[in-house]
C-alpha cells in the first residue's frame, strides 16, 4: 500500500503539467475569425466607420483571407451605393468558400443592382444547386425573369417559391405579372389569395381596390380600399384611389379634402395634381386647373394622360394654339389613342387647318372601333367643307357604332353630342330615324328638341368653332360610365400605375 501511494503521488504532477497545455490551447481562438464579432456588433448598431475600420485591421492581419470581413464589407459598399466594389468583394467570398450559397446569392444580388439580369439568372440557378430548398433564390430567380420578359418562367419560378414559403411579396410579383399581361381577372385572383395570407397588409389592399375602381366595381373597390385606410388611416395612395372615386362620381369638393391629406404626405405626386386639376376642371375653375395640370407636368413631364388633360382644358376654354402644342406632344407618348387624335383635329379645325384636320380625323377613324363621337364630329367637318357624301357615311358608321353599343349594355350618351347628331341628321336629310330617342315619356321634348334643331341649322353653319369646341370639352364623355369619361379614366390609370 505504501508503495502504491508514492506511485499515486509521482503521478499526480505529471499529469497536473500534461493538462496544462491543453488548457492553452482551449483558450486560443484562429486568428481568421478572432475579430468577427467585434464586427458584428459596429454592423448591427449602423457604426459603419467604425465597422470598416475593424474590418480593415483584420484584412491586415489575415492578408485579405477573412471571409467574413470581407462579406460585411461588401455590405456596407451596397449600401453607400458602390454596386461595383461590393460584386468584387461577394465575388472573392465565392472563391474563399464556393460551396456556400449565400454568397452566390449575393454576387447575384449585385448584379441585378447593376442591371445584369440576364447574368443574375445563370448565378442565382447555381445557388439552387447549392440549397434547392431557398424560396428567396426562386422568387429572385422569378424577378430577374420579369425584367427579361420571360414571363412563364418567372411564373413558375415565382409559384415554386410560394410552395417552399409563402410570402407577400412573392405574391405582389406574382400579380404584377399577370398585370404587365393585360390579365386583370388573374392577377385579382392572386391578391384576393395574398389578402387571405395576409390580411393586414394595406399596399395589397391598396392594389385590389384600385384593380376593382380600372374594372368599375366601385362597391369592391370601395371595401377594400377602407379596409387598406383602416389598417392605415395615412396610406396616401389608398386615400388618392378613394378621392378618384368621389371625383369620378362628381363630388369635387369632397375629393379636394382628400387630396388635401395626400399633399401633406407626398406634395410632389403628379397623379395628386393631375387629379386636383381635373377637379377644378369640373368645377369649370379653368385657371385654376391649368396651374394644377401644369405642375403636375412638370413634375411627370413624358405622362401622357397630363398632356391630354392640358389639352382638353385648353379645349375649353378655345385656346386652341395651347391645346395642338399639349395634345401633339401626347400623341408622341401615345400614338395608337383615337381620341388624342380626335381633338388635335378639333384644335386645326379651330386654326383653320381643314387640311391637316381631316388627316387627324382620319387617322382616329382608322384607330377607332367603338367611340362614335370620332365620326360625329368628322362628319361635321366634312359637312361644313361641303363634302355631304363623304359626312353622310360617317355619319352612317357613328350610328353603327351607338346601335352596337347600344346592344351591348345600357348607356347614357353625352346631351351635347345627342343634340349635335339632331342637327347633322337633319342637314343630311336621314329624315326622322335618327339613332337617338329620347324614353316613350319625353317623345314631346324629343320633338321640340329635334325641330329646334332643324330650325338652328339653318341659322349658322354646323359644328361653328365655338359649338364644336365645346362639343369636344367632355373628351369622349359619349356615355356616362367612368371609365369612359375622359377625366375619369385619367384619374383612374394613374392611380392603378402609381
Amino acid at each position: 500500500m505504501a508503495e502504491e501511494r508514492t506511485v499515486m503521488r509521482t503521478q499526480l504532477p505529471t499529469s497536473a503539467e500534461s493538462q496544462n497545455p491543453q488548457l492553452k490551447k482551449a483558450l486560443e481562438f484562429p486568428i481568421l475569425e478572432k475579430q468577427n464579432w467585434l464586427i458584428h456588433l459596429h454592423y448591427i448598431h449602423k457604426d459603419y466607420e467604425a465597422c470598416k475600420a475593424v474590418i480593415k485591421e483584420q484584412l491586415r492581419e489575415t492578408q485579405g483571407l477573412c471571409e467574413y470581413a470581407l462579406y460585411v464589407q461588401a455590405l456596407i459598399f451596397r449600401l453607400e451605393g458602390n454596386i461595383q466594389d461590393s460584386l468584387e468583394l461577394f465575388q472573392t467570398c465565392a472563391v474563399l468558400s464556393p460551396q456556400c450559397a449565400d454568397n452566390l446569392k449575393q454576387v447575384a444580388r449585385s448584379l441585378f443592382l447593376l442591371g445584369k439580369h440576364k447574368a443574375a439568372t445563370e448565378v442565382y440557378n447555381e445557388a439552387a444547386k447549392l440549397n434547392q430548398k431557398d424560396w428567396e433564390i426562386c422568387h429572385n430567380l422569378g424577378v430577374c425573369y420579369i425584367y427579361l420578359k420571360q414571363f412563364n418562367k418567372a411564373r413558375d419560378q415565382l409559384h415554386h417559391a410560394l410552395h417552399l414559403n409563402r410570402h407577400d411579396l412573392t405574391y405582389i410579383m406574382l400579380g404584377k405579372i399577370h398585370l404587365l399581361e393585360g390579365n386583370l381577372d388573374k392577377a385579382i385572383e392572386i391578391y384576393k389569395k395574398a389578402v387571405e395570407f395576409s390580411p393586414e397588409n394595406t399596399e395589397l389592399l391598396t392594389t385590389l381596390g384600385l384593380l376593382y375602381l380600372q374594372l368599375g366595381i366601385y362597391q369592391k373597390a370601395f371595401e377594400y380600399l377602407g379596409n387598406a385606410l383602416t389598417y392605415d388611416p395615412t396610406n396616401y395612395k389608398a386615400i388618392l384611389a378613394a378621392g378618384s372615386m368621389m371625383q369620378t362620381h362628381g363630388d369635387f369638393d369632397v375629393a379636394l379634402t382628400k387630396y388635401r391629406i395626400v399633399a401633406c404626405a407626398v406634395p410632389e405626386s403628379p397623379p395628386l395634381w393631375n387629379n386636383i386639376g381635373m377637379c377644378f376642371f369640373g368645377k369649370k375653375k379653368y385657371v385654376a386647373a391649368i396651374s394644377c395640370l401644369k405642375r403636375a407636368n412638370y413634375l411627370a413631364p413624358f405622362d401622357w394622360k397630363i398632356l391630354y388633360n392640358l389639352g382638353l382644358v385648353h379645349l375649353t376654354m378655345q385656346q386652341y394654339a395651347s391645346a395642338f402644342h399639349f395634345l401633339s406632344a401626347a400623341i408622341n407618348f401615345q400614338p395608337k389613342m383615337a381620341e388624342l387624335y380626335m381633338l388635335l383635329a378639333v384644335a386645326l379645325t379651330n386654326l383653320e387647318d381643314t387640311e391637316n384636320a381631316k388627316r387627324a380625323y382620319a387617322e382616329a377613324v382608322h384607330l377607332d372601333k367603338c367611340n362614335p363621337l370620332v365620326n360625329l364630329n368628322y362628319a361635321v367637318l366634312l359637312y361644313n367643307q361641303g363634302q355631304k357624301r363623304e359626312a353622310l357615311a360617317q355619319y352612317q358608321e357613328m350610328e353603327k357604332k351607338v346601335n352596337l353599343l347600344k346592344d351591348s349594355s345600357s348607356l347614357e350618351f353625352d346631351s351635347e353630342m345627342v343634340e349635335v347628331a339632331q342637327k347633322l341628321g337633319a342637314a343630311l336629310h336621314v329624315g326622322e330615324a335618327l339613332v337617338w330617342t329620347k324614353p316613350a315619356k319625353d317623345s314631346r321634348s324629343q320633338h321640340r328638341t329635334t325641330s329646334a334643331s332643324k330650325a338652328a341649322c339653318f341659322q349658322q353653319p354646323l359644328g361653328s368653332n365655338q359649338a364644336l369646341g365645346q362639343a369636344m370639352s367632355s373628351a369622349a364623355a359619349y356615355r356616362k360610365l367612368p371609365s369612359e369619361r375622359g377625366e375619369g379614366r385619367e384619374k383612374e390609370e394613374r392611380n392603378i400605375d402609381e
